[in-house]
Order: structure tokens, then sequence, then C-alpha cells
């Protein structure tokens, strides 16, 4: 059996939404798009959602939005993809990398907490593998230190305080204390690639939650001229006859989410419900198959939250580095491909030249010396977990 490690689910109906688009002599940004965004602000209970090019995309414009730039600090996960830190540096500001909690995948908080500075702009936490952060310490912590914040925008300072910008690439779906990701931290960015529970192809969409001083229709208005080149009107309204003329508010950028791409991501999020459902039957098999050996799987549902089932991350006990790496290559052997979630940061060439050092964050270098990814999608079936189960305790069990 071949097991592949996400394969994007796409169905008749997601192809018929694309031939619909193609059909209609729309193709780029326009209704789809728009009908996007309409339900997916729905879906996650925001009075807006923002759809543009990646997840990245939402994560950069929603820092230039917030005026974050040269001379502010960003404090964010040690553990993580490089997109959560890359975006911090285009704009010119400085990464601040927490370690981890000891055991855990989330950031020390604590440490977090110590991180803030008068030049702290902004906190971003990161729901890894869908799993919820815990938002209320993460709040009480920029709230304890606003005495600090010093604020150079007005957006800025209708926060006055340090700015929660969650990276929840994996967490579409995900709740937290009886709130959808999308409407707990102050803005939340969120994925749309090829491998994510919900696609688009490649895509990401960012919300925000309501707040005083926030103007949602010009937050979207700016989203809107940062993915356009700063053209105050897009293609959609210039087609109109007689409406072709525009101006150009500002050199911005060009993000934007086709409507050819939109049109994916309409008929994913209608099944969504079912797929969110199916990840989490997966996820309890899973459980229950590899319980009583020495691997600690990520736990996806807790007091008070439900993840979105995005990675199957577990603990190999006693299986650091090389060990971890014997049981990839014997799961590799029989046909399933798992995966690592992640290299720490400062293992990483581009944070190295930066300064970091991995002998800073033991924490972040521990979780990764032994973690593994297997295999879940929604469209598995109960055979194929139940295969990966099998090859994995009969690796476990190889390898003494």
């Amino acid at each position: 059996m071949k097991v592949p490690f996400s394969p994007p689910d796409i169905g008749e109906e997601e192809i018929r939404e694309v031939e619909s688009v193609l059909r209609s002599g729309w193709i780029t940004t326009g209704p789809r798009a728009k009908e996007l965004e309409r339900l997916l602000a729905e879906y996650l209970h925001t009075e807006k959602a923002v759809c543009l090019s990646s997840q990245t995309a939402a994560a950069e414009m929603t820092l230039r939005l917030l005026g974050i730039g040269p001379g502010d600090e960003v404090i964010l996960p040690a553990y993580t993809y490089t997109a959560t830190c890359s975006v911090v540096c285009h704009v010119g500001a400085t990464p601040v990398l927490v370690d981890c909690a000891p055991g855990s995948f989330e950031m020390d908080y604590d440490r977090m907490e110590s991180a803030i500075t008068a030049k702290t702009k902004a906190i971003v936490p990161v729901d890894l593998g869908g799993v919820p952060c815990h938002y209320e310490r993460i709040f009480a912590a920029a709230k304890g230190k606003q005495g600090l914040f010093c604020s150079a925008s007005p957006l800025q300072e209708a926060f006055g305080r340090a700015i929660i910008v969650a990276d929840s690439s994996h967490a579409l779906g995900a709740q937290r204390g009886g709130k959808m990701c999308g409407e707990i931290a102050d803005f939340t960015t969120f994925s749309f690639h090829a491998v994510k529970n919900v696609t688009t192809a490649e895509g990401g969409a960012v919300t925000w939650r309501a707040a005083p001083g926030l103007k949602g229709e010009e937050l979207y208005r700016q989203y809107m001229l940062f993915s356009l080149h700063g053209q105050t009107r897009d293609a959609l309204a210039k087609a109109r006859p007689g409406e072709w003329d525009y101006d150009i508010a500002a050199p911005y950028y060009k993000c934007n989410l086709p409507d050819v791409l939109a049109a994916i991501g309409l008929a994913q999020l209608r099944r969504y419900p079912q797929a969110l459902k199916r990840r989490h039957q997966l996820i309890r098999r899973y459980d229950e198959g590899l319980s009583g050996f020495p691997l600690e799987p990520l736990r996806h549902i807790g007091e008070g939250f439900c993840s979105s089932g995005h990675l199957y991350l577990t603990r190999l006990r006693g299986r650091a580095g090389v060990g971890r790496d014997c049981f990839l290559k014997r799961m590799a052997k029989a046909g399933i491909a798992c995966n690592v979630h992640y290299k720490p940061l400062p293992l990483l060439t581009a944070y190295k030249n930066m300064g970091f050092d991995i002998g800073d964050f033991p924490n972040a270098y521990e979780m990764y010396q032994n973690e593994a990814s297997l295999p879940l999608y929604a469209a598995m079936t109960d055979e194929t977990a139940d295969y990966v189960t099998e090859q994995a305790r009969a690796a476990l069990a190889a390898m003494g």
C-alpha cells in the first residue's frame, strides 16, 4: 500500500466550480473571491474576511497595515515554519524568538511575557497542528505590559498594547473557549495551501475581531489597496461600462486571490464540516491503535479547546535524532509518507545568519529531535489508517 502524507481532497464539486468560473469569462479576483470572503466571515463569526494569495501575504499585509517596521520587535515561537518569521523580516522589523515550554510545542508564555519591551509591537502565536494556543495567557501578558507600549500609528493607538496576530495556518475550524480561531486573536491569518484542510491550491485569508477604534470597512479597504498595487478600483469595478478610471493611492503590492482559485475554496468550505468530523474520527482511531506504544501524540481535544485536526504530530519517546530518522525510514519502506514538523528556526541557515543559536532554545530542540508526523487527510479510509497504525507499531517494535 502507498500512503501519501497529505494529498489535496479534490472532488467533482470543486471541478464543477472551477469549470463554471472558466466558462464565465471572469477568472481573476471578482464575485467568487468576494463570496468566499463572505462565507468565511460567516463561518468564523467575524465581521469581515480578506482572501489573499497566501497566508504569508495575509500576515505581511497585516504587519504593514499595523505600521510595524524598522526599529520594532515582533515576538514569535522558535518552533514554527519560516513563513511565520520571514514576514517580520520583510517589513524590516526584528524577530524575537521564544523557546517552547518544557515538553510542549507552544511558546513558554513566561518567557514570552519577559520578552515584551517598549519596542514590542506584536506577538505572533502559532496554532501548530491546528491546536489553538493559550490565548487567555497571551492577552494577559500583553495587557500586563501595556504600560511599555509605544504606539506609532492611530491603529496601534487603538490597541494600546502589543497586538496579537495569530498564525492559524493550520487551524481553520479550531475552537477555544467556545470561539472560533479567527475571532479570538486581534488578527488571525489562515493558509489555503494545497496540503491544508481547506485549499484553494494556493491562497490565504485574514480576519480580525471587533474592537473599539477598529473600523472594519476601512481595514478591508486598506487590505484591498495593499493587494492590488494601491489601485482604488479593482478589475471588476473597472469592467463596468464607463467606469475605467482609477487612482493609485500608494505604490503597494500584488497578492490578490483570483476567482478560479476561490472557486475551489467555495466547494471545499461547503464540504468542510464533514471533512473536519472525519479528521477527528481518524485521530481517535490513531490514538486508540497506538495506545500503549512509546509514541506520544499531540492532544487535539481537551478542556475548553478542539483542534482542526490538521496534523497528527507525535513524539517517539526515547527515540531522539537517529532513532526518529530510523522510524521514518522504516515507514517509508512500508510505502508510508511521514514528515517532521518542524526544524526550529535557529537550526536553519537563514536564522543562524541572523545570530540565532539553537543552544539558546533547548526545549524547541528537544521537541524537534523525536517528532514525527503520520499521514492524516479527510479522504483516508479506515483500512489505510489501520495500515499506518500497524506499520508504526511494527517499526517501533523492530527498533526495540
